[in-house]
């Protein structure tokens, strides 16, 4: 910007993006400071520079606007945890499905985890158990979500991540 150009030359465009054509820093330096602008280098890879005479201030202010409006208007799409047991009855089940659909309604991505602890035999039954109750879940959920993957066989925890279904 202004002073900090070391090129001898550059290639000037003017406020109202008309291009000036190629001329000295000096030269250029002055037509922005009798604008009452900043020199703006805006593409240095170039054999000659471009350079543009603008309102440096304005410039970041206009930036900066807009990178906020973006974040503003950015959706974050969340990943949300359900946990289950095995051997969950049916009443339980729909209330955490109402759960399940109310965060699949806000655009989130649902991770709905078994609990599978307790002696031998329970956990033996209990893994058993996962696939069928996952297969109910996800006839439940129907329409509203697609099933986005599942645990490895050999993790310790089963779960399955469900996204929203799309529009």
């Amino acid at each position: 910007m202004n002073n900090k150009i070391f090129a001898k030359s550059v290639q000037v465009i003017n406020f109202d993006g008309q291009n000036m054509g190629v001329m000295p820093t000096s030269e250029a330096l002055e037509l922005a400071s009798n604008a009452g602008l900043d020199l703006v280098e805006i593409n240095a890879n170039n054999e000659v520079p471009i350079v543009k005479i603008m309102d440096y201030g304005k410039f970041k202010y206009e930036q900066k606007k807009r990178a906020s409006e973006a974040k503003k208007n950015q959706k974050n799409v969340g990943l949300r945890d359900v946990w289950v047991k095995p051997f969950i009855e049916e009443n339980d089940l729909k209330i955490k499905m109402k759960k399940v659909f109310e965060f699949l309604d806000d655009g989130d991505k649902v991770k709905i985890s078994v609990m599978t602890k307790g002696n031998k035999r329970v956990l033996g039954q209990g893994r058993d158990a996962v696939p069928e109750l996952f297969a109910h879940i996800m006839e439940i959920i129907g329409e509203r979500g697609t099933l986005e993957s599942k645990s490895k066989p050999d993790e310790r925890t089963k779960s399955i991540i469900v996204a929203p279904a799309k529009k």
